[in-house]
């Protein structure tokens, strides 16, 4: 799983003899399994045993570490999504350039490390199946959107504050940040009308989509 922040470092971990590293990598290689087959399948379609044959595990063992199905999916979203947001924070604070300069760099980062990889599975998967099952549901909305809308009114609240963006309604202003990225995430993973693959280029549909946001955003006296 990439490890890429929204303002960019990436971590690296020591690699641990492979015998020793196989015992303690085993809950990441459930989760690994299970990312791929609930993006592949959906949640309802997978059966817990096809994870533990997926990651070459018995089905007891995957209940050792994740008791049951929703469990398991909480885990992925843990591991996933809602663990990036301490780094994602920490890097916020210590930003220094200019705010649209972070609001790009945050948009850029976000497809490279989520966006662009199977991650991106999890948000059409809660989208498509979330009112199936209402506690993960509203788990996925505690734990993932909620803080990431208050990562995002943080950045626009820093670029009011400075006199770089306009005095916008940041509670419906994230939502213009969130639109493209969400347009692409189900692009990745799904037939979106009116979108041909063939010649959408990511990067460049989301730059376009920046620079638009930005120009809706940037205070007259301001410049991006």
């Amino acid at each position: 799983m990439p490890s890429s922040g929204f303002f960019g470092d990436k971590l690296r971990t020591a690699r641990a003899p492979k015998r020793e590293r196989r015992k303690e990598a085993r809950p990441g290689e459930l989760l690994e399994a299970a990312l791929d087959l609930f993006v592949e399948k959906g949640f309802a379609a997978t059966r817990s045993e096809e994870v533990a044959a997926r990651a070459g595990v018995s089905k007891g063992t995957l209940f050792l570490y994740f008791p049951s199905k929703e469990e398991l999916l909480k885990a992925v979203i843990n591991e996933n999504l809602v663990g990036r947001f301490a780094q994602w924070n920490q890097q916020f604070e210590a930003f220094e350039g200019s705010t649209p300069d972070m609001l790009r760099y945050c948009m850029r980062i976000w497809w490279e490390s989520v966006g662009s990889t199977k991650v991106a599975g999890i948000t059409k998967l809660m989208i498509s199946e979330g009112r199936n099952f209402p506690e993960l549901a509203s788990f996925y909305q505690q734990e993932f959107i909620e803080p990431a809308h208050e990562l995002l009114r943080r950045i626009l609240r820093r670029g009011i504050d400075r006199g770089e963006f306009a005095p916008v309604d940041v509670n419906l202003a994230i939502y213009t940040v969130l639109a493209p990225m969400v347009f692409l995430m189900l692009s990745q993973h799904s037939v979106c009308f009116g979108a041909d693959d063939k010649n959408l280029d990511p990067e460049k549909y989301l730059a376009l989509q920046t620079e638009t946001i930005l120009h809706g955003l940037v205070a007259p006296r301001s410049k991006a």
